[in-house]
């Protein structure tokens, strides 16, 4: 288990994590309907200049280019059978980028499908495609394992279990919350919290998700839940809203991260940005914090 990350947290300190990955690669040219995770392999150049504008920005833990990298997501862009490959591939590229001057979490998100009862996907699906993430990003380096982005409380068990049983890593969970502090399945802090962080979470909260009007209800409802919880607060860069044609968001680097200090106060320690943003908004949150 990676005790200097625990360390680092145990003292009270405040982790600065990174900001999106698919937009800024789509940026960098990545054509849409491609999965990020096939540059791991392809474009390694570009996924390292990603890790390192963050690592410039300021980010004291960057996420691997994985957030669809499950069996399960990857099978919908006929990259199954690399699943293994993209993993560890994404995992060594951000370690070779953090060096010794931030750690790197191994990036889970949602599979894209509805699990059962609702859909179709079985939780020993979910577990074992997890599973097999969770064991390509430790072989790769990363120092912990971050589930992400998660609506559905089966699915975010299954990825969680699966990280805890297939490393020896700390494991984060961040759920993506609408303006009603629930996520698209009805779950609530409160409830994600109690039954999630008994699996062996080392941090828990909140990311991606719609603004950030709701982040202060989650951070609220999870510290009365567990006073003794690592939080987390990792929101979009606002609102998106179409502007010429393209999906922009309605928050500056500036407003972000005075938005974000407020968070802090509240006592979020792991923090960061999700869709929308860019290095610009955690140089100013690094700014806003120092």
């Amino acid at each position: 288990m990676d005790t200097k990350l625990k360390d680092h947290l145990a003292q009270g300190k405040l982790l600065i994590a990174d900001g999106a990955t698919g937009t800024m690669l789509m940026a960098a040219g990545l054509p849409a309907g491609a999965a990020p995770e096939l540059w791991n392999a392809e474009r390694p150049e570009q996924v390292l200049k990603l890790y390192q504008a963050y690592l410039d920005a300021g980010s004291q833990i960057i996420l691997t280019n994985t957030f669809g990298g499950s069996r399960i997501k990857l099978a919908k862009t006929g990259l199954a059978e690399r699943t293994h490959e993209l993993n560890l591939a994404a995992a060594r590229l951000a370690r070779q980028a953090a060096g010794e001057a931030a750690y790197v979490a191994g990036d889970i998100g949602p599979t894209g499908e509805l699990m059962a009862p609702m859909g179709t996907l079985t939780y020993e699906q979910a577990l074992e495609a997890f599973s097999e993430q969770a064991r390509a990003l430790a072989e790769g380096g990363v120092e912990a394992i971050w589930v992400e982005t998660m609506s559905d409380l089966a699915e975010a068990r299954a990825a969680v279990t699966a990280a805890r049983q297939e490393t020896n890593l700390p494991v984060f969970c961040s759920l993506s919350f609408g303006r009603k502090a629930r996520t698209i399945m009805g779950v609530t802090p409160s409830q994600a919290a109690l039954e999630l962080w008994p699996l062996g979470l080392t941090a828990i909260g909140a990311n991606c998700g719609e603004g950030l009007e709701m982040i202060p209800e989650v951070l609220a409802q999870m510290r009365q839940a567990l006073p003794e919880a690592t939080l987390i607060a990792k929101p979009n860069a606002g609102l998106p809203k179409l502007v010429d044609g393209k999906t922009v968001y309605d928050l500056e680097p500036a407003q972000f991260a005075s938005r974000m200090s407020g968070f802090v106060e509240q006592g979020a320690q792991i923090i960061g940005s999700c869709c929308g943003s860019s290095p610009a908004y955690i140089s100013a949150l690094v700014k806003q914090l120092g």
